[in-house]
């Protein structure tokens, strides 16, 4: 395992928090995170998991457990499983299922939906009158996992609040904190630049790593965001998505890089979706191309493909066109059979970021 758990003490290898990619709502899947992974992350996220579908519904479990265990957590690509929910027996219950094929587990405090409102978890346990429901949920997550726990949340209102609520998970048994430095807003999750000297005040008054979230589009905003803050780490969501080679300081052509993605599905059959491909695809191409002319084509023509052999010859053929190059040689191996071609239906469980 990359992170060595002893009664949830700090994780031996610091470095492997040093850049982290966010949880993603049907974004985090297996393929992708190995796809950042080979291009600096030090440390991937699942997406939120749900306790109770974890516990009832053998499929979700299977689909989840397949995603961790057909490339077994190693120290060179570390993975933390994030959960959500309000009852610390459930959240529990879930992790000891999952803890085997991770490095790590997450308590989401940070997710800012509707569905969090409905079901009050995530940053809707921030409030005061919540606090010891969430200590609860971290004592006994660190005292039943084998793996260290951590938890990710959002500015508390008032701002100041957040380092008392630090402090607390600190002293239940928390091995590192991620602080999204945004408050809650369920129709404007990410308006305006993170408040980074919420993060340097936990730095500051914490004995535990602290992860800054929040302020990183380009190269040059992972030091910036280092300087201000002071933390140990740095975790990117939204901009990794559109360019996933961010933390080796790269931009990659919107088609290599969406092929090489392609052909990580096809290693890791059974983990992702037609669905979750074609997005991942579109955000690969959309990062640099989406004013070109004929990028609703692209879109229109990505969302009529059937199979993973065709978003593969859209991008050979159609796009190389587009860009005025010479189409790539569309592969006619037994991973472009048809047979090969079909991708498992998996359940879509949500939107986007948390």
């Amino acid at each position: 395992m990359g992170i060595v758990a002893c009664n949830n003490n700090p994780p031996n290898n610091l470095n492997m928090l040093s850049r982290i990619a966010a949880p993603m709502v049907n974004q985090s899947d297996l393929p992708f995170r190995t796809l950042v992974q080979r291009y600096g992350a030090t440390l991937a996220y699942t997406q939120m998991l749900k306790p109770e579908s974890l516990l009832n519904d053998q499929e979700y479990l299977e689909l989840h457990v397949r995603d961790l265990t057909m490339n077994p957590a190693c120290p060179e690509r570390p993975v933390v499983v994030q959960l959500c929910g309000n009852d610390p027996e459930i959240i529990v219950q879930a992790g000891r299922k999952l803890q085997g094929y991770c490095d790590g587990i997450d308590l989401n405090l940070g997710c800012p939906q509707q569905v969090a409102l409905d079901g009050h978890f995530g940053a809707y346990l921030l409030g005061q009158k919540d606090w010891p429901v969430v200590e609860d949920i971290v004592s006994a997550m660190s005292n039943s996992f084998t793996v260290p726990v951590a938890a990710k949340l959002r500015i508390c209102q008032a701002a100041p609040k957040t380092l008392d609520l630090a402090q607390r998970l600190e002293a239940c048994g928390a091995s590192w904190l991620t602080l999204h430095a945004r408050t809650v807003a369920p129709r404007r999750r990410r308006h305006g630049s993170a408040d980074l000297s919420q993060v340097k005040r936990l730095k500051d008054n914490l004995s535990l790593p602290v992860v800054s979230n929040g302020n990183v589009r380009v190269w040059s905003d992972l030091e910036e965001n280092l300087k201000a803050t002071g933390a140990d780490g740095l975790m990117v969501a939204e901009t990794l998505l559109g360019n996933p080679c961010l933390f080796a300081n790269k931009v990659p052509d919107p088609v290599e890089i969406s092929l090489e993605y392609l052909s990580i599905c096809r290693e890791y059959p059974g983990t992702v979706t037609l669905s979750i491909i074609t997005t991942h695809v579109r955000h690969f191409i959309d990062f640099q191309c989406h004013r070109r002319p004929w990028y609703r084509k692209f879109r229109t023509a990505l969302g009529a493909c059937k199979t993973l052999g065709d978003v593969d010859r859209l991008l050979r053929v159609k796009v190389e066109r587009w860009r005025g190059r010479v189409p790539r040689t569309v592969e006619q191996d037994e991973s472009q059979s048809e047979e090969h071609d079909d991708v498992e239906i998996i359940e879509d469980f949500g939107s986007l970021f948390l």
